[in-house]
C-alpha cells in the first residue's frame, strides 16, 4: 500500500495559499479516483482509501498545521504497519520556479517545515516525494510570509494545468517508479508545455 501525503495547513484562512499546494493536488487526485476522505481523530488527518492505477493507496492530508505534519504521517504509517518506503509526499517548493516539478527519491528537508517534521517523526529521509514549484525564491528571510500568500492572477490561470500535470506525474510514478518518473518529469516547464 502506498501512503500519498499532501502537505498544507487546515482552515479557510490558508485554503488557496502557496503552502497548500499539496492539499490542492491530493484533493484533485482523490476526486479523480473517487476516493472519499474523512477526518480521523486517531491520525488528526483527512484520510481516504482507494486504488490508483491498480495500486492500493491511502491519501492523507494532515490537519496538524504544517510544522507538525510528521505526527499525522507517522500515526498513519504505524497504524497500517507500513515502512517509510511506502510513503510518497507532495508539497510546495519555494526553490523551484512556478510551473516546474521535481521528483526526489529521498533527501533532506531543504528548509521545508512539513518535510522536516516528517523526517523527525518518522525517523528518516528515505521516502519519495514530488516537489511542486511556487518560486521564484524570494530569499529565506521572506519565506514565511511568501508561502502564506495567495497565487497571483497569472499563476491562478495556470494552476489547473499544474494540478493536472502533477496528477499525471503521480500516476506515472505509481506505474513506473521513481527513476522513470524523474526522467520523464524533472526537466519540464509546465508553463511552456502546450
Amino acid at each position: 500500500m502506498l501512503v500519498i501525503v499532501g502537505l498544507g495547513n487546515p482552515g479557510e484562512k490558508y485554503k488557496n495559499t502557496r503552502h497548500n499546494l499539496g492539499f490542492k493536488i491530493t484533493g484533485a487526485l482523490a476526486e479523480k479516483y473517487s476516493i472519499n476522505g474523512k477526518y480521523s481523530s486517531k491520525f488528526d488527518a483527512l484520510t481516504g482509501k482507494g486504488e490508483i492505477k491498480g495500486r492500493e493507496v491511502i491519501i492523507v492530508q494532515p490537519q496538524t498545521y504544517m510544522n507538525l505534519s510528521g505526527k499525522a504521517v507517522c500515526s498513519v504509517l504505524n497504524w497500517h504497519k507500513l515502512d517509510i518506503n511506502n510513503l510518497f509526499v507532495i508539497f510546495d517548493d519555494v526553490s523551484l520556479d512556478f510551473g516546474r516539478i521535481r521528483f526526489r527519491p529521498d533527501g533532506s528537508a531543504g528548509g521545508h517545515n512539513g518535510i522536516k517534521s516528517i523526517i523527525s517523526c518518522c525517523g528518516g529521509e528515505k521516502f519519495a516525494r514530488l516537489k511542486v514549484g511556487i518560486g521564484p525564491n524570494p530569499g529565506e528571510h521572506l519565506w514565511k510570509s511568501y508561502v502564506l500568500q495567495r497565487f497571483c492572477e497569472q499563476e491562478q490561470k495556470f494552476l489547473p494545468k499544474v494540478t493536472d500535470i502533477c496528477i499525471e506525474a503521480v500516476e506515472f510514478y505509481i506505474q513506473n517508479g521513481i527513476a522513470a518518473a524523474r526522467n520523464e518529469f524533472n526537466g519540464i516547464n509546465i508553463l511552456q508545455e502546450s
